[in-house]
């Protein structure tokens, strides 16, 4: 991530950083210290896109649990199974 500029900065020259968070993350100081990200809508979206949801194995429905005992490696992804056991 680039260089972090002041809230007033941005406020100065909000066009200059839009612009700029268009293309590249802007990371904004409040007291000194990194508070926000400028970010554009794209990037926005793609992140939201890979929220996932964080569930215990317990409240999985049956139906999952039959797929992943089910599932198999494919041969490609062997070796990484392999190197933890």
């Amino acid at each position: 991530m680039g260089d972090a500029i002041t809230a007033s900065e941005f406020q100065k020259h909000f066009g200059r950083y839009h612009d700029k968070a268009l293309k590249e993350p802007v990371v904004i100081k409040k007291h000194n210290r990194p508070s926000v990200v400028v970010i554009s809508i794209d990037e926005f979206e793609r992140l939201k896109r890979r929220d996932r949801q964080v569930v215990l194995t317990k409240d999985l429905p049956a139906h999952w649990i039959s797929a992943i005992e089910e599932a198999e490696i494919p041969e490609e992804d062997r070796y990484l199974v392999d190197d933890i056991q």
